[in-house]
C-alpha cells in the first residue's frame, strides 16, 4: 500500500503501473466528498442504512419516508458542483488517456465536468421513472409538484446531512404527501438502483466492453463492498491488466489491486494530469 504524502511522487507512480493508456475509470462516493456529498464507508463516515428497493415498492410508509427526506436532499445535491478529481478525469477522456467512466454515483458531477463516456452504474439522482408505465421525467418537474402538495415542508433545512443518494436525515416525516405518476397514477421512484435491486444488463454489458477496450483500471473513491463494481475490477484483473486503487481505507479489491493507495481523490488525480503531460 502507498501513502499519498507526495501528491506529484505518487501520481508518477500511478502513470507508470497504469501504463501509456487508455485506461478505465471506475468512481465511487470518495471522488465526490471534496463536492460536499458525504460518502457511505469512508473512514469518517457515520453509519448508514439505506432504504431496499423491497421496502420501497412494499410499504407506502417507507416510500412516504423516502420521498420525504428525498425531497430535502434532492435540492442540496443538486447545489453540489465537481471538484478537482471530476475535472482532471474529464481532461484525462479528452486527452484519450481515459476510455471513458463507469460511475457508481448518481450526482451526474462527471458530466457535468466535462466527461463525455459516461456509464451511470447506479443511475441518476436527476431522473424519476414510474414502476407502471415507465415514463421518465425530470427530478426537477417532481420537486415542484412535491413542493405544491407540501407547501409547509421546508426544503431548506440547515444542518441536515445528506448521502450520496440525496437521501437527507430527517427524524419525523409524518403527514408529507408523496406525488404518484400523472400518466397512469403508478409508483413513482428515483431511478436509482436501490440496494436489493439489480443493475440494468444493459449497463452491465456496455461496463464491461469499456474495461476490455482499455488497457488498465484506475479505481477512485470506491471501497468496491458491493459487487456491482467489484466485478468490473476482478474482470480486469483476470485479463492480466494492471488495476490501480485510490481510495481513503481499505476495498474488498486490494487482494487484486496491482497498486492501492491510501488518499484523497482530488489532489493525486489533479497530479496525474501533470504525469500524463496533458
Amino acid at each position: 500500500m502507498l501513502e499519498a504524502e507526495d501528491a506529484a511522487a505518487v501520481a508518477d507512480r500511478i502513470r507508470e503501473t497504469l501504463g501509456s493508456g487508455p485506461a478505465t475509470a471506475l468512481t465511487g462516493a470518495g471522488i465526490s466528498t471534496d463536492s460536499g456529498i458525504p460518502d457511505y464507508r469512508g473512514p469518517d463516515s457515520p453509519p448508514r442504512k439505506p432504504m431496499t428497493y423491497q421496502q420501497f415498492v412494499g410499504d407506502f410508509v417507507f416510500r412516504r419516508h423516502y420521498w420525504a427526506r428525498n425531497h430535502i436532499g434532492w435540492h442540496r445535491m443538486n447545489r453540489a458542483r465537481p471538484n478537482d478529481g471530476h475535472r482532471a478525469l474529464a481532461r484525462l477522456e479528452t486527452s484519450g488517456v481515459l476510455t471513458g467512466v463507469i460511475t457508481q454515483n448518481v450526482d451526474t458531477l462527471h458530466e457535468v465536468a466535462g466527461s463525455r463516456r459516461i456509464i451511470d452504474l447506479h443511475g441518476r439522482y436527476d431522473r424519476v421513472i414510474c414502476l407502471s408505465c415507465r415514463q421518465v421525467i425530470r427530478r426537477e418537474y417532481l420537486a415542484e409538484r412535491l413542493a405544491a402538495l407540501n407547501p409547509r415542508f421546508t426544503a431548506d433545512v440547515a444542518g441536515v446531512e445528506t448521502a450520496p443518494d440525496a437521501d437527507a436525515v430527517l427524524t419525523s416525516t409524518e403527514g408529507f404527501r408523496v406525488a404518484d405518476c400523472e400518466s397512469c397514477g403508478g409508483v413513482l421512484k428515483p431511478d436509482i438502483v436501490y440496494f436489493g435491486e439489480n443493475v440494468p444488463k444493459d449497463r452491465v454489458r456496455e461496463s464491461y466492453r469499456i474495461v476490455d477496450e482499455a488497457e488498465s483500471l484506475l479505481v477512485a473513491g470506491s471501497s468496491l463492498t458491493v459487487m456491482s463494481g467489484l466485478r468490473f475490477v476482478k474482470h480486469a484483473a483476470r485479463q492480466g491488466k494492471p488495476v490501480v486503487i485510490l481510495n481513503r481505507g481499505e476495498t474488498r479489491g486490494n487482494s487484486v489491486a496491482t497498486l492501492k493507495v491510501e488518499g484523497g481523490c482530488s489532489p493525486i488525480l489533479r497530479a496525474l494530469i501533470k504525469a500524463y503531460a496533458v
